[in-house]
């Protein structure tokens, strides 16, 4: 039987994916994993996208049984955060960073509780100085940046594996403009995209031991 690995999250994971068909993983970095592992391992590992556009925490927690829990994955990675600070700044019906710690406690404790042998992978949020960020930047970036720090202590709690990105993000900044990886300081681009696939399957495949056996 396939391994079954579920991505999700917001817009960024979301990324245009089909409602109907799970193959079709939408355009952004489920695809790129999917395919690149599917190619190196034909057959080993399924590959479900439930990410949703708009998501903030709270949105998640909502709908953890029925997309997460019931569809029984054997790998799971979260991408999550961002709205809960963007949702705020644009109409004051965001998540403050200590709630999204609460909430992400919680969607953890019932995925853990219900499914014992998953292997969870929390992916850090982050944000670049663009057209939708750059109005109140300052504040924009140190809000993400508490989310971040909040979701590096929920793996560090539960023992789960985590994937840093603003960093990366910031480097890749250095390289081309912030527009080039994030369209609009959120959203990627599709070498954004590719940037997080990179670190993705770096991870997967390092806790697999190098080689996804």
């Amino acid at each position: 039987m396939a391994v079954k690995i579920l991505f999700q999250g917001d817009s960024i994971t979301d990324a245009e994916r089909s409602r109907d068909q799970d193959f079709l993983a939408g355009s952004g970095y489920p695809t790129i994993v999917a395919g690149e592992l599917g190619l190196e391992h034909p057959g080993k590992y399924e590959f479900v996208n439930r990410g949703v556009s708009g998501n903030r925490s709270v949105d998640l927690l909502s709908r953890v049984r029925n997309d997460i829990i019931n569809l029984r994955p054997d790998v799971m990675s979260i991408l999550i955060g961002v709205n809960d600070v963007w949702h705020e700044l644009a109409t004051g019906n965001g998540v403050s960073a200590k709630y999204y710690e609460v909430y992400y406690k919680l969607i953890i404790e019932e995925v853990k509780s219900a499914l014992p042998d998953i292997r969870i992978m929390l992916l850090e949020p982050f944000v670049l100085k663009a057209s939708a960020t750059e109005e109140k930047w300052d504040i924009f970036r140190g809000e993400v940046e508490k989310r971040a720090a909040a979701a590096q202590r929920v793996a560090k709690s539960y023992g789960l594996e985590f994937i840093t990105l603003q960093n990366k993000f910031d480097e890749a900044a250095k390289l081309a403009a912030p527009d080039y990886w994030l369209t609009d300081g959120v959203h990627p681009t599709p070498a954004g995209h590719a940037l997080i696939a990179h670190e993705w399957i770096k991870k997967f495949k390092k806790q697999e031991g190098g080689n996804c056996k």
